[in-house]
């Protein structure tokens, strides 16, 4: 059986939450800091193949020939969509857009574009059942 890690479930959300529904809310996009989401590199968000939450960004910035596919997957990513973030625990944590996160930071961006969705969006993009 696989578990998740603590350090997910300590920094994590505590709901589960459907991307596209996420894509559709209406928010301005605002730009930020990237410092203020680096934390998000130590924190194995990713898995390797087999694995599961046990590869951390910054393994792939550091070694991205050893994760090919996480590293191409990076840096296909399109910079023109903002991350989509929320206040979790205190800081912001993302939604929707690590993949960029770490693209930005491979090129050198000091900020970047995110949107800022409101707690109270909850009950409008958790997941209510698995296929939902």
């Amino acid at each position: 059986m696989k578990v998740v890690p603590k350090i997910i479930k300590e920094v994590g959300f505590d709901f589960h939450w459907n991307v596209e529904k996420v894509w559709a809310l209406n928010y301005p996009a605002e730009e930020i800091d990237i410092r203020e989401l680096e934390w998000h590199f130590e924190i194995p968000f990713w898995s390797k193949k087999g694995g599961f939450y046990d590869l951390s960004p910054n393994d792939v910035i550091s070694k991205p020939e050893l994760f090919k596919e996480e590293y191409e997957r990076t840096m296909n990513a399109n910079l023109a969509h903002p991350i989509d973030i929320m206040k979790n625990k205190g800081k912001w944590l993302i939604l929707d857009g690590l993949h960029r996160l770490v693209k930005a930071k491979i090129i050198g961006a000091k900020k970047v574009k995110v949107r800022k969705i409101p707690r109270s969006e909850i009950p409008n993009i958790e997941k209510k059942a698995l296929n939902s």
